[in-house]
């Protein structure tokens, strides 16, 4: 087995650091927001966040019997050491991988922080000054959280008049690139199981397409999100119906375990088809880019194993000429090392805004201006991730019954 502890990282000088401590908590935005802090002997600390959800916390204490006395700018092989240390738990897959993102992203903060660089060019170069965001809009007024899942509105809420709406209100916002929800409650009503879409659902979904693209017409780009819900056939028939309206995608049309049945689906229509989020490390998304089974690939950074491994899977998709959309339902801080990514990345498109209906989603970090601005966020030219968490907020948005940093 290969050892990757400390016997390897000595070093001099101010390079001659340890990790000192390791902390997680949950703020409650949209979406539980599980953010982490790597402590130094060297003054400094990073921050990162890993993909919503329970069980990362009590993941992150666990990689404290491991990583307290290693050194921090070793990023990517302490990523390789908690996969090695926490196999037993899964640690190739699943809530360690995505465990692990959120401390990576942290030790890329605080590495650029000893070091004095921001975290893209630690990550091996800058393509560009701003990443371009897209707004995902979800479902006209209808989108709600209730105890971490999606609570659907009534059946008027879901209207091609509410999506257009919308639609017109965040392009007035600055945006020039949307996303709305596409499944809806109907989609069940002749049957909650098989994931066949009727005639009639289909032609609502075509309805509401159409709606929005007559109110913004075809200067803003337009994706849509099925969020696994149909069969093949089902994906086929409503991804072919969509054809005339030149999305920039349609995401997650089928449910991701069958490589060979999205391969399928992609093949079947000249509409773009996006998908990669519930996808862990390179390995499971390597065959979906080299078979084509995708037109854009959509990784979350905080699930798939870290920025790092975004970059292994962005050359993958580089190799195939397809573009990298990464998924991203983060608060400021893993919004941000997404920028960092998305400036180091030749082949990256944009990137996912989350957040809308968070109206103190900028409170959480100390900064003047708003983050995102006429549909960009600036790429920071301050070390490490260029952010200040304001821990007040953070304390103010704890989850309730949890506690800070």
């Amino acid at each position: 087995m290969r050892n990757y502890s400390q016997q390897t990282t000595n070093r001099s000088g101010e390079r001659d650091v340890q990790i000192t401590d390791i902390k997680a908590c949950v703020v409650e935005g949209n979406f539980e927001w599980n953010l982490i802090k790597v402590e130094t002997d060297a003054g400094e600390y990073g921050i990162g966040e890993s993909y919503r959800g329970g069980g990362i916390p009590e993941l992150v204490e666990y990689t404290k019997r491991f990583l307290i006395g290693e050194n921090p700018l070793d990023v990517e092989r302490l990523v390789r050491y908690i996969f090695q240390e926490m196999s037993g738990h899964g640690g190739t897959t699943g809530k360690v991988v995505t465990a692990a993102s959120g401390l990576e992203t942290a030790l890329w903060d605080v590495t650029g922080k000893i070091l004095g660089l921001p975290v893209y060019q630690l990550l091996g170069s800058k393509y560009r000054d701003e990443v371009r965001m897209y707004c995902d809009c979800h479902a006209g007024e209808a989108y709600a959280v209730e105890d971490g899942a999606t609570a659907y509105a009534e059946a008027e809420a879901y209207s091609p008049e509410a999506y257009a709406a919308e639609a017109r209100r965040v392009v007035d916002m600055g945006f020039s690139a949307l996303k709305f929800d596409l499944d809806l409650a109907a989609d069940n009503e002749n049957d909650p199981y098989n994931g066949r879409l009727t005639n009639r659902a289909i032609a609502e979904k075509r309805e509401i397409v159409a709606a929005v693209r007559d109110e913004i017409g075809y200067d803003i780009d337009l994706a849509f999100d099925c969020h696994w819900d149909y069969s093949v056939e089902s994906a086929k028939r409503l991804a072919r119906e969509l054809e005339p309206f030149d999305l920039m995608w349609l995401e997650d049309l089928i449910p991701p375990e069958n490589m060979s049945a999205q391969i399928e689906v992609t093949r079947s229509t000249a509409t773009p088809v996006a998908t990669g989020e519930n996808r862990f490390r390179v390995f499971e998304l390597s065959e979906l880019l080299y078979e084509h089974g995708v037109d854009i690939v959509t990784p979350d950074p905080t699930t798939v194993g870290g920025l790092a491994e975004t970059m292994r899977i962005a050359d993958r998709a580089e190799e195939n000429y397809i573009p990298m959309s990464p998924h991203n339902v983060c608060s400021p801080v893993g919004t941000m090392a997404c920028v960092h990514l998305g400036a180091a990345v030749p082949n990256f498109d944009l990137l996912e805004f989350h957040a809308l209906e968070v109206d103190w989603w900028d409170d959480l970090l100390v900064r003047d201006d708003p983050l995102i601005q006429d549909g960009v966020i600036e790429v920071p030219e301050a070390p490490g991730l260029g952010i200040e968490l304001d821990e007040d907020v953070v304390e103010e948005h704890l989850l309730e019954g949890t506690t800070g940093f």
